[in-house]
């Protein structure tokens, strides 16, 4: 039960925000994954969505080279340094990302013509592991916000298709049904095995899930 003193700085600090911002605001502070982010370091609860695929694919184990796509803040970064502590990490994002120790950050957007060199050339060589959180901004419409939210899926593929090793894996958000029947098709070409995951720190209604494919062949 929450006690009155955590009731009302909760109303508190909610006051003067909009009824969206407010309910926000309330999931936040109720969400056990935001707490337990804060408590272990990690800049956002996302951090666990990567671990908890982890655990279940082992993306990170022997990775030696990874990109890290829509990365921002970084907590996707954050897991990849701790438990692939010598590898070559890439953080790319269209919006800044704060610094972190032993992670290469770029401020581009992975859809302009020159992003793949540029990415390409601080990584070193092919990677082993192609990480997209990416999603277009909502705008309030579902089947829109999927339909932007797979062009982003799509440019993820084309990438990692240019940039993996032999036996690589590629990780990528989709909303709603999931990745096209096109697309899907496409990469059981390039890949030995496509799945799609929902990990438990997804939220239950929210519509995303991952696509998960492992072993590349070209």
């Amino acid at each position: 039960m929450v006690g009155r003193r955590d009731r009302g700085s909760r109303l508190q600090s909610a006051r003067g925000r909009s009824a969206s911002s407010a309910r926000w605001l309330e999931r936040q502070l109720a969400d056990p994954y935001v707490r337990r982010a804060k408590a272990e370091g990690y800049r956002a609860r996302a951090a666990y969505k990567l671990l908890e695929l982890d655990d279940r694919f082992h993306l990170l184990r022997n990775a030696r080279r990874i990109v890290d796509l829509g990365a921002a803040p970084g907590s996707w970064s954050q897991v990849a340094r701790v438990r692939a502590p010598s590898a070559t990490i890439v953080a790319v994002d269209i919006l800044p990302i704060t610094p972190l120790p032993g992670v290469e950050t770029l401020e581009l957007d992975i859809l302009a013509p020159d992003a793949a060199a540029a990415i390409e050339a601080r990584l070193g060589g092919p990677a082993d592991l192609v990480l997209s959180d990416m999603a277009a901004n909502s705008i309030g419409h579902p089947r829109t916000d999927q339909l932007r939210t797979l062009a982003l899926v799509e440019a993820a593929a084309g990438f990692a298709a240019r940039v993996l090793r032999p036996g690589g894996a590629l990780v990528a958000k989709v909303l709603g049904s999931g990745a096209g029947n096109a697309l899907v098709a496409e990469l059981k070409r390039r890949f030995e095995s496509v799945r799609h995951a929902k990990p438990p720190a997804s939220r239950r209604d929210s519509s995303e899930t991952y696509l998960v494919a492992q072993g590349f062949e070209g």
